[in-house]
């Protein structure tokens, strides 16, 4: 019971938070949801590309259910996955992110939470492990790559939140009040000096 119910709730959260790192790029430019954003080159459909190939390849090859998307070796990884070629659409990430998902649905539904799994990326002693932990695995790159982008959203339109229906108008004058507060309290905690 307490294993349904654990499974239920961590795939429930897969869901959502794969649902709001879309939403980050709803009513954005082309430009803008590929442009790097961090000096490091993170950009918005590359969170997508990327946390859809870490499903595809947790939810797949680790329980020996090949992703049917094409995925480059594991062992040539080269970081291509974390950002949209020229020729790339972003429909077609966004499908490979949904296609995916809908894939590691499948072998969520159908393992029990203690189903042997093999990461062959994983240092000893750590390559044999279960459903479950990769559950949790694949939810914290999922919620992090979440987190990001909606602060490199943040950092564009000034939008934020989990989902659509929760978002409020933005008020720009008391975003900008409650940054001077936080603002004042730094400088006050650590003056600046010249």
């Amino acid at each position: 019971m307490i294993d349904e119910f654990a499974k239920d709730s961590l795939h429930g959260r897969l869901r959502r938070d794969r649902k709001a790192l879309l939403w980050k790029l709803d009513g954005l430019s082309e430009y803008d949801v590929r442009r790097p954003l961090t000096v490091t080159g993170t950009n918005l459909l590359g969170l997508v590309k990327h946390v859809a190939t870490v499903e595809a390849r947790y939810f797949g090859e680790v329980f020996d259910r090949p992703s049917p998307e094409p995925l480059p070796r594991w062992q040539d990884y080269d970081g291509s996955d974390q950002w949209a070629t020229e020729d790339e659409t972003r429909d077609q990430i966004i499908g490979f992110y949904r296609r995916t998902g809908e894939h590691s649905d499948a072998t969520i539904n159908e393992l029990s939470l203690n189903a042997p799994g093999h990461v062959p990326w994983w240092p000893e002693p750590h390559p044999n492990t279960n459903l479950f932990a990769v559950m949790l695995h694949v939810l914290g790159e999922t919620i992090r790559h979440a987190g990001h982008a909606d602060i490199l959203r943040e950092g564009l339109d000034g939008r934020t939140g989990l989902r659509a229906e929760q978002e409020k108008p933005i008020d720009e004058e008391a975003r900008a009040a409650h940054r001077a507060r936080i603002e004042q309290a730094a400088r006050s905690a650590a003056p600046i000096r010249a």
